[in-house]
């Protein structure tokens, strides 16, 4: 079964070889078809839930101070939520596929398993379908 946590994306929870292989197939599939044809409708549904989930994670004092540690860290200062707001909302399908073509496709990709680990795909494999054309 694929599963989805917050912390760490997504993931197989069975070690079913086949399961994995499909797995990795969808994940490849769906970025490319986001990629290919992501709506401004779909684009902008998937801004304003990261903006909800981005807010929801701030509901208490520890959550706050761990997110201005992070900010910190990241940046170098504080990030106010107007400018926060503005970079979510500079995105576009058109930078959505710039941003796939210049950090995903051709690249090495970076495969992690743990645990029986048979069923992951060879990482040439993996690379080779995400040179894939876009267009």
């Amino acid at each position: 079964a694929v599963v989805s946590t917050q912390s760490t994306g997504y993931g197989v929870s069975e070690p079913d070889e086949d399961a994995v292989r499909k797995f990795v197939g969808a994940v490849q599939s769906e970025w490319r078809r986001i990629t290919r044809g992501a709506s401004p409708g779909e684009v902008q549904r998937a801004k304003n839930h990261l903006k909800t989930l981005m807010l929801a994670q701030c509901d208490g004092s520890t959550a706050v101070c761990e997110d201005i540690g992070r900010q910190m860290l990241t940046y170098g200062r504080r990030i106010p939520l107007a400018e926060i707001d503005a970079r979510i909302e500079a995105v576009t399908p058109s930078v959505l596929k710039k941003v796939m073509e210049e950090y995903v496709y051709d690249r090495d990709p970076v495969i992690i398993g743990l645990g029986a680990t048979e069923g992951l795909p060879d990482q040439l494999l993996v690379k080779f379908q995400q040179s894939s054309p876009l267009d």
